[in-house]
């Protein structure tokens, strides 16, 4: 049975993650793919070909990826390299204390280029990206002209 993880499955933005595929046949070609969608709805994803090693595993941190958004072994590059579905749109987050990205991750198998909702995933599973830590107050500054926020730790 096909498993996909990341560990930690909920983290801060800035921290790295670890996502692993467990139960594939060995040298077997697959596609992982992230994707999420934006406050406003938009979605943005990013997909890499990896052809698992000899005990059926892909773990981008350690096997290059052969293509798709990007090429090589780059860790967290499924979160790096995500695109707007939409041309021009950016990945914004304006609610940073209240929500965390939600990420999608799934296996396919084969070379799956494209979004069609038909392709059925291996397996998925979903992540948390957090902007703000757990106790962190969010002190909106207004003082003339000059806007922003105080970020202050437990």
């Amino acid at each position: 049975m096909v498993e996909v993880t990341v560990t930690p499955q909920s983290s801060l933005a800035d921290r790295p993650v670890q996502i692993r595929v467990r139960g594939l046949s060995p040298s077997q070609l697959v596609t992982l793919r992230a994707w999420l969608k934006d406050e406003q709805g938009e979605r943005f994803q990013s997909c890499a070909f990896f052809r698992a090693d000899g005990a059926g595993e892909v773990d981008p941190g350690l096997h290059a990826a052969l293509g798709g958004s990007y090429s090589g072994v780059w860790p967290m590059g499924l979160l790096w390299f995500l695109q707007p579905d939409t041309l021009f749109r950016r990945l914004v987050k304006r609610d940073v204390a209240g929500s965390p990205f939600r990420v999608r991750l799934e296996v396919f198998d084969g070379l799956c280029l494209g979004s069609d909702p038909r392709e059925q995933p291996l397996a998925s599973c979903e992540a948390e990206r957090w902007f703000v830590g757990p106790g962190v107050q969010r002190v909106p500054i207004r003082e003339g002209r000059v806007r922003g926020a105080l970020f202050l730790p437990p």
